[in-house]
């Protein structure tokens, strides 16, 4: 993963400074966001119980993490079929 995080923080480094987005995917796609971390961004990534998603981009730095909240909706919903 450290490679991966070079290799991310590299391409923004070789944009012009007001290019910069410091979010992006490297190696094609891996997901990066080194942005300021915001509560908007944890909520739609990490508890987003209505998305179809189960896994989203960190909400900071390189790769994915677990969408909770669609975890634990999906549970609920097999506990109600049984």
């Amino acid at each position: 993963m450290a490679g991966l995080t070079v290799a991310a923080v590299a391409k923004e480094l070789r944009k012009e400074p007001d290019e910069r987005t410091w979010n992006g995917q490297v190696a094609g796609f891996v997901p990066y966001d080194f942005r300021m971390p915001t509560l908007e961004r944890v909520k739609e990534r990490m508890w987003d119980p209505e998305g179809d998603h189960l896994i989203s981009p960190h909400v900071f730095g390189v790769g994915w993490t677990v969408n909770l909240g669609r975890v634990v909706a999906l549970a609920k919903r097999r506990g109600d079929a049984h």
